[in-house]
């Protein structure tokens, strides 16, 4: 029986293959291949779709869309001149799509994100020394220049010549002049040089030793694998997997590392050349366009042996892709909460695992679900009990702030102030943390108690004292502080509720005002630049004080902090997250690991108001274990995951009630069944964001509930969204706001 292609081909005499475009659409479009172009499942092509030319990728051919009027079939307008895309990446993105109930052209955009790389990096100009010709006139300079290229006879770029040899550019085009070089051709050069396996090889002993050979056993075997490092802050976790990353490059295979922050990469990327004498591509938001194309085509064609980037570097068309790394695979950001819902921890799992190729998880506090899977044999584990060398865990306690209240005004308490004190007279650093941007989460009038909220979400605006600006976290909306209430006209009466660092920072200057005392913040001035100049200061002891929000808590190494308080710990336990706990010790445990890292006696200090939480308990005692096996146990009872599946259904829209409506009217057309559960719908907890009105469902089902299949016929049956109602699926959410 003929397939549809082969049926649309004999009718229309033209080869016709299925092309993915990057649109929200169910599947591949048909296309005609013109005569004389060759492509095949994989291709990067171009075609039109309506009006526009997009580009597409050539898709195999049980993904065909169907056959289609030969009269109306359109054609292949270009083929790229660009390594395909292999059957792993083409199998993962059918993947994605189906577990995430995503269009497959959504999942695609992601690996088609820069159009511009689709063609070849153009050659550079060049000279070649022809060695035979000596020029009539031998200036010094020009000796210099005959010298070197004797030496190094190889092709040079004219820059690279002169800047070499040390004479400018009129001296080498002389020279071209008098036919000692000859102009040729170079191929583009690679965004990083070739990592060296054998430079700095880190002297590993004990548990580390043992880690390391684990993982190059693994990367020996040529097969799936997950393996999960589970060490304590500061146990080398990072030199330990560098390890693995060697043996992939023995092997002439590609790594890739995820990182949660582009705000880790300045220090990893430094350790990185420590190791390998070398830096990895990076891969994130704040590249520039130029970098991202060159390193998008040279990752395709295998010339970038490693790249570290953000989560969506998973979608990168490797070409010989043999390890991933996910490091501080616990953390949140890993989680996509727009247009494709994925989390990069779980997929990077999936990608291994169609790959048939080893995956590395690092962590100091992994996830619940990485502890399950360790524990079930699923996942292999190595665990790294103590900090490398000689260094110890700071001693951990917590301030009752019940009984060492903060001065009138203030919030740091009288303990914590005198062990940064000391720390300060000691010449060493201290790091206060509280999760929280801005100077006051609110500000109210104290005359008629306005509150000054978002007009286009239902949150607060945040007061940015630095900034003379109130803005909203989730829009971006800002606005001029005012000076009187715009309620009830009061002048000067306007009161800021609670801190942020900007307000800490204000505190913390009138209590050590000699001290250098440095702020982080991910909206600070001057964006991922000045943070990275800001880290490397810390790093080199050029501040005594540090405040920062929780992108401090993770992989950064400071020689010289001794002390860390931890203000407003209580702040993640108060509200609904199932996940709130374990993300508390999770963070709090991953702040006080930047105390004491190089052997130095340090100090954790948690501010609360609820000492004998099990959260605050584990933590002080070093009993993580019993943390983990508490929370463990309650995810079990109540079926949470690992141990039951969750999906969120969120339906917004610009009118309120129809939003409501919407809602009420798929969860009357969810399927019966006695293994899923739909909970709602609820006005979400968040109810308005960016002047769109929220509504929530929640299914839940056990461990083997097949929810994407559920939700699919619940949507199918349920009316179909108009006008401004958007539904969103969320497989596993991780934000229940």
């Amino acid at each position: 029986m003929l397939s549809d292609s082969k049926k649309l081909e004999r009718m229309s005499g033209a080869r016709v293959v299925p092309v993915l475009v990057p649109l929200p659409v169910p599947g591949p479009y048909s296309y005609a291949v013109p005569e004389g172009m060759s492509v095949e499942p994989g291709s990067i092509v171009q075609v039109p779709v309506g009006p526009r030319q997009v580009p597409g990728l050539v898709w195999d051919e049980n993904g065909h869309a169907g056959a289609v009027d030969p009269s109306k079939l359109r054609a292949i307008t270009r083929d790229f001149d660009c390594p395909p895309v292999d059957a792993v990446m083409r199998r993962f993105i059918d993947w994605v799509a189906a577990w995430t109930l995503t269009p497959p052209g959504l999942v695609a955009r992601m690996v088609l994100r820069v159009p511009a790389a689709f063609d070849p990096e153009p050659w550079v100009p060049a000279l070649r020394p022809v060695l035979d010709v000596k020029p009539e006139r031998l200036t010094p300079a020009r000796k210099r220049v005959l010298e070197l290229v004797e030496d190094n006879p190889g092709a040079w770029t004219k820059s690279g010549l002169a800047h070499a040899a040390g004479v400018s550019n009129s001296v080498i085009e002389g020279l071209a002049k008098a036919g000692t070089f000859e102009n040729v051709m170079l191929p583009p050069p690679p965004v990083v040089p070739e990592p060296d396996t054998g430079r700095r090889r880190m002297e590993l002993a004990g548990d580390q030793a043992a880690a390391a050979a684990t993982l190059r056993d693994a990367v020996a075997k040529n097969g799936f694998s997950a393996t999960l490092i589970d060490g304590v802050t500061g146990s080398g976790k990072t030199e330990v997997y560098f390890e693995a990353v060697a043996a992939a490059l023995e092997k002439k295979k590609q790594a890739l590392i995820l990182l949660p922050e582009i705000a880790l990469t300045a220090s990893f990327l430094e350790r990185f050349h420590d190791r390998f004498g070398a830096r990895p591509a990076e891969w994130h938001s704040d590249m520039a366009p130029k970098m991202r194309e060159k390193v998008w085509r040279q990752v395709a064609e295998g010339r970038v042996q490693v790249v570290a980037g953000a989560r969506s570097a998973l979608f990168l068309p490797f070409k010989e892709l043999g390890l991933i790394v996910i490091d501080e695979e616990h953390d949140q950001a890993y989680k996509q909460d727009e247009r494709v819902f994925y989390n990069a921890r779980d997929m990077a799992v999936v990608r291994a695992h169609l790959g048939d190729l080893p995956i590395v998880l690092a962590s100091a506090t992994p996830s619940i679900e990485s502890r399950v899977n360790a524990a079930s044999g699923r996942y292999g584990a190595v665990r790294l009990a103590s900090r490398f060398g000689e260094a110890a865990l700071p001693d951990l306690r917590t301030v009752d702030m019940r009984k060492n209240p903060p001065a009138r005004g203030g919030f740091l308490s009288p303990v914590l102030l005198k062990a940064v004190g000391r720390a300060i007279e000691r010449g060493e650093q201290a790091l206060l943390f509280l999760n929280r941007r801005g100077y006051a989460p609110l500000t109210l009038c104290r005359v008629c108690g306005h509150r000054f909220q978002c007009p286009n979400c239902s949150a607060w605006l945040v007061e940015h004292r630095f900034r003379a600006q109130m803005q909203c976290h989730h829009c971006g909306h800002a606005e001029p502080v005012p000076e009187a209430c715009p309620h009830c006209g009061t002048l000067d009466h306007l009161a800021a509720c609670g801190p942020g660092v900007e307000r800490l920072v204000e505190e913390v200057v009138h209590h050590f005002p000699e001290a250098r005392t440095v702020m982080l913040s991910s909206d600070m001035p001057g964006g991922a630049k000045r943070l990275r100049m800001e880290l490397d200061a810390i790093a080199k002891g050029e501040a005594d004080i540090v405040i920062g929000t929780q992108l401090v808590a993770k992989g950064h190494h400071f020689p010289k902090m001794t002390v860390v308080g931890v203000v407003d710990a209580d702040i993640g336990l108060t509200n609904g997250d199932p996940r709130a706990a374990e993300r508390t010790f999770q963070l709090l445990h991953q702040v006080t690991g930047r105390a004491g890292r190089t052997g130095e006696k340090s100090l954790g200090l948690i501010q609360t108001y609820q000492p004998e939480h099990p959260v605050m308990a584990a933590l002080v005692s070093g009993d993580r274990e019993q943390f983990y096996e508490r929370e463990i146990g309650e995810r079990q009872r109540a079926g949470l995951p690992p141990f039951g599946r969750l999906a969120a259904i969120i339906i917004s829209g610009e009118d309120k009630a129809d939003a409501e409506k919407h809602a009420r009217a798929l969860r009357a057309n969810a399927p019966a069944s006695n293994e899923i559960d739909v909970l709602g719908p609820a006005e979400a907890p968040l109810a308005l964001i960016r002047g769109r009105y929220r509504f929530r469902l929640l299914v839940h089902g056990d461990r083997r509930s097949d929810l994407q299949s559920y939700i699919r016929e619940m949507i199918a049956a349920g009316p179909k969204p108009r006008g401004s109602l958007k539904v969103q699926v969320d497989i596993d959410p991780q934000s229940f706001l």
